[in-house]
């Protein structure tokens, strides 16, 4: 079965413009004060960026501004860890067990992956392992009031605001409803924790069902990430350990240099 990018017509391509369109920077915050503010004006912008107001009336219909979002954004401790403590705290030797039978059981379609973008099973699996303990939990935040937080918040509010624009793009054009909208304190979706931008560029319909489900599909959500590794340097048949040649591209995943060491490591683990 073929994959097939998100390239779904004129629908996916007026959808990537709306994602990185230029805001027109409705003023930030550091508190819930203004948040209330800020969310009208951004109705205002967002309808003259091509949102419509249907769609803003729908994802806008609960939102709030979302303390839980504010204090993950501030207190990510655990990449502060020495990398024995942060493999522990994370679950690496049970990842790595788990990430085995994956490989397993789950082998013709790692097969077709690397085929097609040059990423074995290991790092994708150590990627799914610790984004999502392998699907099984992918938040409970709505993913509409993380992002419109962290738009409003000073700290990012740019990279966060094109997120949002994403995110609307993606409910707008069908390929995900409100209910699906429910991820990480980030605004993470699916059992890979794309943000909504990535959810965009790099979605593969790899089941060929005809949408990029990375929520319910495994197969498309691993596949997207191979082709996120491949678009950011990922070389076929090259290493990914520190100092290997694609330990950049692997590296694009997470800032973290814990985090990206672990995913090395887990990953290397699995593949052997």
């Amino acid at each position: 079965m073929p994959f097939r990018l998100t390239t779904l017509g004129a629908a996916m391509i007026a959808l990537a413009t709306i994602a990185t369109t230029p805001a027109l920077a409705a003023k930030c915050g550091n508190n819930s004060a203004g948040f209330g503010k800020w969310v009208e004006e951004f109705r205002q912008e967002a309808v003259a960026n091509g949102i419509k107001p249907a769609t803003l009336n729908l994802a806008f219909a609960d939102i709030h501004y979302n303390t839980k979002t504010i204090w993950a954004d501030r207190n990510q401790k655990s990449f502060k860890l020495s990398y024995e403590e942060f493999l522990k705290r994370r679950g690496a030797a049970a990842i790595i067990s788990q990430g085995r039978k994956h490989k397993e059981r789950n082998a013709a379609l790692f097969d077709r992956i690397e085929a097609r973008y040059g990423v074995p099973a290991g790092p994708l699996i150590a990627i799914w392992g610790m984004e999502t303990a392998f699907g099984s939990f992918q938040g409970d935040q709505s993913v509409i009031s993380a992002l419109a937080t962290l738009a409003y918040d000073c700290r990012r509010s740019a990279f966060f605001e094109e997120q949002l624009y994403a995110a609307l793009g993606l409910l707008q054009s069908g390929q995900l409803t409100m209910a699906e909208m429910t991820g990480a304190r980030h605004g993470e979706l699916g059992q890979m924790q794309f943000l909504p931008s990535n959810y965009v560029k790099f979605g593969v319909d790899a089941d060929g069902d005809g949408r990029v489900d990375m929520i319910r599909s495994r197969a498309d959500a691993l596949a997207s990430t191979a082709n996120y590794l491949r678009a950011h340097g990922w070389k076929p048949g090259l290493g990914y350990q520190p100092g290997e040649p694609n330990f950049d591209a692997l590296a694009e995943w997470n800032k973290a240099q814990v985090y990206q060491r672990a995913l090395a490591y887990i990953g290397a683990e699995i593949d052997r």
